[in-house]
């Protein structure tokens, strides 16, 4: 390859219904005044990057690989039922991968002191050799930060931090919290016992439990367990917990969002002093941020009048907390990268690498335990 030239991922949604990943060799992108180069030398396959990579329109069961190397392109069939919603993005070649981890390369003249740093960022088409944008969106790290470790320092991290912000900004006083063995879920265990923060841990798996109590969480909760509403309620009641967050958008055969919010009108109610037709007058608020689970999601609507149940994304919620102490939220995860938001990763793989059924059948899942780390490089 040459020294002018980047090569990164592409995804690609074709008029006969096809989607196609591949890897496409750009020209190195040149830093205006204000921009730097990045080397990206690590990006994370989250969730949210599988919308724009493989779409959750996609066929797994239809995936074929042709080529090898720069000329790999993996391609699956989109569901038919599913092909309008893919109108807006027809024929068109994205850039895909939302945060990275590099090193600046080069800089134009007013960000010139950042040229060897060790930089977190969130800028979108990450999966690339090299990208180029504004130094003020790089997250710079200590002299002793990989790439490796700076590579998911954005989505996750603020994710966390913001529920807490959410929790503070809407008066509630606890959170609970589904999918919680995830990466994201074992930062907000830390957060939360660092900031005193009573956190309620919703998992599916005995040894998650286990994982999450040597993390220091107090409460955890396990839907595979036949006592799991019951055992919900209690801590519900101890922690006085009256906002969710929902990494599902289902879970518990779709049921996890209405069986959360059931219980928190079951533990306010053990609490009041008198009866009403309309449930307790304790509100209650589920957000739903991700979709771990493709079912629908069932609500039996047990939990009287006062209740809420949404959408959750971080980007809008990040307006509403502000630059300040958006901010101060970074600068946390630039201090605590090693510690804190630390994440796992249980494979590193090249561009081609991710391009071969195996591999793509595994990081779709979106399973706990089992997050891909690209090395553009490699």
């Amino acid at each position: 390859m040459s020294e002018q030239t980047s090569r990164e991922i592409r995804s690609t949604v074709t008029s006969d219904g096809n989607i196609e990943i591949s890897i496409a060799t750009v020209e190195k992108p040149t830093p205006s005044e204000n921009d730097v180069l990045i080397k990206v030398e690590a990006s994370p396959i989250n969730p949210s990057d599988l919308g724009l990579l493989i779409s959750f329109a996609a066929d797994l069961d239809s995936l074929s690989v042709s080529g090898s190397g720069d000329a790999t392109v993996a391609t699956m069939k989109i569901h038919p039922g599913l092909m309008g919603a893919m109108k807006p993005r027809l024929d068109q070649s994205m850039q895909v991968g939302n945060e990275g981890g590099g090193v600046i390369v080069d800089a134009g003249a007013n960000a010139k002191g950042l040229i060897g740093k060790t930089v977190g960022a969130a800028g979108g088409a990450m999966y690339s050799q090299y990208r180029c944008l504004p130094a003020s969106s790089c997250l710079v790290m200590g002299d002793n930060t990989t790439s490796a470790e700076a590579a998911s320092s954005f989505v996750n991290p603020l994710t966390a931090l913001a529920f807490v912000e959410t929790m503070k900004m809407e008066n509630h006083s606890a959170i609970i919290n589904t999918a919680a063995a995830s990466n994201l879920g074992q930062m907000l265990v830390k957060i939360c016992k660092d900031d005193s923060v009573p956190l309620v841990n919703i998992v599916r798996k005995s040894e998650q439990v286990k994982m999450l109590e040597n993390l220091g969480a107090e409460y955890v909760c396990n839907t595979s367990d036949p006592d799991f509403m019951k055992d919900l309620v209690a801590v519900l009641i101890a922690t006085g917990a009256t906002l969710g967050f929902d990494a599902t958008g289902g879970g518990n055969e779709g049921k996890l969002p209405g069986q959360i919010l059931a219980a928190m009108e079951i533990a306010a109610n053990k609490t009041a002093k008198e009866y009403s037709r309309y449930g307790s007058d304790t509100y209650k608020q589920v957000y739903i941020y991700g979709g771990l689970d493709q079912t629908p999601t069932v609500l039996n609507r047990s939990f009287g009048m006062q209740w809420g149940l949404g959408g959750w994304l971080l980007t809008p919620m990040i307006g509403r907390i502000g630059m300040e102490r958006f901010q101060q939220m970074r600068e946390r995860v630039a201090k605590e990268i090693k510690t804190t938001f630390a994440s796992q990763y249980t494979q590193e793989v090249s561009f081609e690498e991710m391009l071969q059924p195996e591999t793509i059948k595994v990081y779709s899942k979106q399973a706990t335990g089992e997050k891909y780390l690209v090395n553009p490089h490699r």
